[in-house]
């Protein structure tokens, strides 16, 4: 493959405004913002952990909520349920059922929940993850089905309504067994649900199959060994327009956008997301759990190194008539037992080959970018290496329509984190006292992101999966968007297998505007995945909420 490729400088690093950015943090004043600026407070008020949620076991997920009846509904992968929260008083949630998938008993898994007056969609995942997955309705009071299960593609990991309600799309990953001989490869696809036929249309990656090269070429990740580009592609999330007429689909693993035409059910093209220039000020990256002279030391640097944007989670608002597409770039690298992209930069030469040409004699040492972790899929033959390519932007962005880059805020989460928690920086979402251990492998990984409305600004809400805790950002102009706070529900002198650790992993995130609130003020719930917490934040600001 002939990788998408940028000049570099190729020396060590130089550091990255870190002092400037923590500065801006420090007052209060980050980039872009003005002083006396209008700012939104977040205050957790209500936290529920089910009694038979256990440490590390995704018993909080995917989160979503019903205005009519004042309910949560919580992806519980540990029980293979959804659990069902009356949140009439957010600062005092209760259990008041549960929802379970008619293949339970068989092993089948809920990945997604989604809910629209009154009717709950789950994304089901078979009980063998690469047939055929389904999508199952409930009714919010009763939760009782709605109807019999839809069949959707293999692996439905995301699902949500369109604005206007008429129609629910689903992202199917369509992930592969592995790549040894046998192995399958289900191809990636997008459901489209008629809510009132209960029909299902299907857009596809077919137009595409012949396009392998040529989709390589504009930077567009087509790698697996023998996939075809519909096997390859990997629908992740969905985000929709104002009008309920076009989707965005990331397709994480391949750093890539699929435009879904709705109403046709036609993937209208494939954008490319390209790659983020870590040598550029302000792109910086800390790239080590061991600094120099074996330090534990925060070392936010300039490197030349290429992001890999990879989002998870994306989300869609209307400004100036247009359609802009927020994303969170966590990053995602493909393992299996007979293929494995991933490699620290010091492996790349004795364990595939290549060779680090043209960087700096001790660029592969540990505290330099010995220990990071890239990719080898842009590589191609083993030979020299132009560039490295690492996991995720540990950033994120807003894209124009076209997956056009409109702002990135750069190396900011981890100026910020630096700056507010600097013996806990970087840390891993499992286990307190882990500072840095997550600095060689994508940082403080943002993976969630909701975007909502409040106090007559719009906001993007993003969760940071290891570090912990939400970003909050005004993106109220999309290419002028500025930090506003940054909450972390978690203690960090606490055991994390203990519920005094707070709030560890964040996943999924909802935003529950004032008019459908049930104390009429806006609030943010969020999923935490490995301490198996929901918890409700209330957003104060100036002026009327709405």
């Amino acid at each position: 493959m002939t990788p998408p490729t940028r000049s570099l400088r190729r020396g060590l690093p130089a550091l990255a405004a870190a002092t400037l950015g923590i500065t801006l943090v420090a007052t209060g004043l980050p980039a872009g913002a003005k002083p006396g600026s209008e700012r939104i407070t977040l205050e957790p008020i209500g936290t529920y952990v089910g009694p038979e949620s256990e440490f590390d076991t995704s018993a909080a997920e995917i989160v979503a909520y019903d205005a009519g009846t004042e309910r949560l509904f919580v992806v519980n992968a540990q029980a293979g349920r959804i659990d069902v929260l009356d949140i009439s008083a957010p600062a005092t949630p209760v259990a008041v059922g549960t929802i379970t998938a008619e293949l339970a008993e068989d092993g089948a898994e809920i990945n997604s929940v989604a809910v629209r007056d009154g009717l709950v969609a789950a994304a089901v995942q078979a009980p063998d993850k690469h047939a055929p997955g389904s999508v199952e309705l409930f009714d919010a009071v009763s939760l009782l089905p709605f109807g019999t299960p839809l069949e959707v593609g293999a692996l439905p990991d995301m699902l949500t309504f369109t604005p206007d309600g008429a129609r629910i799309v689903v992202a199917n990953e369509g992930e592969p067994s592995g790549y040894c001989d046998g192995d399958i490869d289900p191809e990636g696809s997008i459901s489209i649900i008629d809510v009132d036929g209960l029909t299902v249309a299907t857009a596809d990656f077919h137009a595409f199959d012949g396009q392998a090269d040529a989709l390589r070429d504009a930077g567009v990740r087509i790698f697996g060994p023998g996939a075809s580009v519909s096997e390859d592609l990997e629908p992740e999330y969905v985000a929709i327009d104002a009008d309920s007429t076009t989707a965005w689909v990331s397709l994480q693993e391949n750093n890539a956008l699929a435009i879904v035409d709705l109403a046709t059910a036609t993937v209208t093209d494939i954008a490319p997301l390209g790659l983020k220039d870590h040598s550029l000020p302000g792109n910086g990256l800390d790239a080590s759990d061991r600094d120099p002279k074996g330090d534990s030391t925060i070392n936010i640097a300039t490197w030349p190194v290429n992001g890999m944007y990879q989002p998870d989670a994306i989300d869609a608002y209307e400004h100036g008539n247009k359609t802009y597409i927020v994303s969170a770039n966590e990053g995602d690298a493909r393992e299996y037992d007979c293929y494995v992209e991933e490699s620290r930069v010091k492996d790349l030469e004795d364990d595939f080959g290549y060779v680090l040409d043209g960087f700096d004699d001790d660029i592969d040492a540990d505290e330099n970018l010995g220990r990071l972790t890239v990719t080898t899929s842009y590589y191609g033959e083993p030979g020299p290496v132009d560039d490295l390519y690492s996991f995720g932007g540990r950033s994120f962005s807003i894209w124009d329509s076209a997956g056009e880059l409109v702002f990135d805020s750069g190396d900011q989460f981890e100026q910020i984190t630096a700056a507010l928690l600097p013996e806990d920086f970087n840390s891993n979402n499992d286990e307190n006292g882990s500072f840095e251990s997550r600095s060689d492998n994508k940082g403080p990984e943002p993976e969630g992101v909701e975007i909502g409305r409040a106090y007559g600004k719009t906001y993007a809400f993003i969760g940071l999966e290891r570090v912990g805790g939400v970003m909050v950002y005004d993106i109220t102009s999309p290419k002028n968007p500025f930090f506003v706070t940054y909450v972390n529900n978690r203690d960090f002198g606490q055991d994390a297998e203990t519920p005094e650790a707070g709030d560890l992993g964040p996943e999924g995130l909802t935003f529950i505007p004032a008019a459908d609130s049930p104390n009429g003020k806006p609030l943010l719930v969020v999923g935490n995945e490995v301490s198996g917490s929901t918890t409700i934040y209330e957003i104060a600001g100036p002026g009327k909420a709405r």
